[in-house]
């Protein structure tokens, strides 16, 4: 429970910091003036006063602000702030301010990998035979255990993601796949059956396949700058698509609500990738951290996307939105993420007493 709940504390922390770093550095650099910056909400616990800036640690900590002067729509600004009021600033750069908190997110992502490729390489599971099945299109071509894949159709194959893309791919024609089995190459006819199956998201899905599973083996590629960098943007954007698609299938109802988790869930998976290591945490933490940067997009009335479209639909129509229509907005969005946590709670709550009366 411990470590839980310090593994909680320094993921919540790390992300939270990031989120409101980047709304105070874009702040800064447009010259709005930030009253306080704070991890957490609630009573100031400490904190130190630089300038006009209260930078302090608040007593609850499941997130953070950063209060900029003339935030308020309605606030009175004294005629000396106006210079460095947010909404005295031109819609382009308030809209640059707000998107600043969820790229910052993002770019601590890309960070991370770019660390973590840096420092490990990346891991290639090689195109090595595992199992054959009893009567699959692998066996009657002759793969056995053991048998590395090296090319299909006369194409290269580096590793298991490259050949399982070409055998879906093949449409059922015969592929010509050569393996090296011992010190000798051999090639080896093989036709793709169309099986049935399951996507990551539960859905049902027919694909071609041969009938084998990978043996396991992988290798390190050791990265350069450039090339930890791409792969670093390349896993940034993977997970971001594949969270998005989720998010998509969430409201389809193809993915159970169920799945849903809130932050009892995040402490617990913090706690089990601290125990397995320093770098989980941080791979952990990426993760989570992309998660964020979608979520505060979304156009909620409260969340970072909830101003953007407010201000959006200002540039759009050359005024900004009215004050009663912003404050039903407000009210409307507290009412849904109150909803929304009450029912990751539930959730979280649920999975903890099923999995200990398990």
């Amino acid at each position: 429970m411990t470590t839980n709940i310090f593994a909680f504390i320094v993921v919540l922390g790390v992300l939270i910091f990031f989120h409101e770093l980047g709304h105070f550095l874009v702040a800064r650099y447009f010259g709005v003036g930030v009253e306080k910056f704070s991890l957490g909400f609630g009573p100031r616990i400490f904190g130190k006063k630089i300038g006009i800036t209260d930078y302090r640690i608040s007593a609850i900590p499941l997130g953070g602000y950063v209060k900029m002067v003339g935030e308020e729509p309605d606030a009175e600004i004294d005629p000396a702030d106006v210079p460095i009021s947010f909404n005295h600033k031109h819609v382009f750069k308030r809209i640059l301010i707000v998107a600043a908190g969820p790229f910052f997110n993002f770019l601590l992502a890309v960070i991370i990998f770019f660390g973590i490729f840096q420092i490990s390489g990346i891991y290639i599971l090689k195109p090595s035979v595992g199992r054959v099945a009893e009567t699959s299109p692998a066996q009657r071509g002759g793969l056995a255990k053991g048998d590395l894949i090296v090319a299909i159709d006369g194409t290269p194959i580096s590793n298991w993601q490259e050949m399982a893309k070409m055998i879906s791919k093949s449409n059922g024609k015969t592929l010509l796949i050569s393996v090296r089995r011992g010190e000798s190459t051999i090639d080896l006819n093989i036709r793709p059956e169309l099986k049935p199956g399951k996507t990551i998201f539960g859905e049902d899905i027919d694909r071609y396949l041969i009938g084998i599973t990978a043996l396991g083996d992988v290798y390190a590629k050791e990265l350069n700058l450039f090339g930890a960098l791409g792969e670093s943007l390349t896993q940034t954007y993977k997970i971001t698509e594949l969270t998005i698609i989720s998010i998509i299938k969430l409201i389809q109802g193809t993915i159970s609500t169920k799945t849903l988790g809130g932050p009892i869930m995040i402490a617990q998976m913090a706690g089990e990738q601290a125990k397995a290591g320093a770098g989980n945490l941080v791979f952990f933490i990426a993760l989570i951290s992309i998660n964020l940067a979608i979520l505060n997009f979304l156009p909620i009335p409260v969340l970072d996307g909830g101003h953007l479209l407010f201000f959006f639909i200002e540039a759009a129509i050359g005024r900004p939105v009215s004050i009663k229509m912003r404050e039903i907005a407000q009210q409307i969005g507290i009412f849904i993420l109150i909803l929304l946590m009450i029912y990751v709670f539930y959730n979280d709550i649920v999975r903890i007493f099923f999995n200990s009366s398990g």
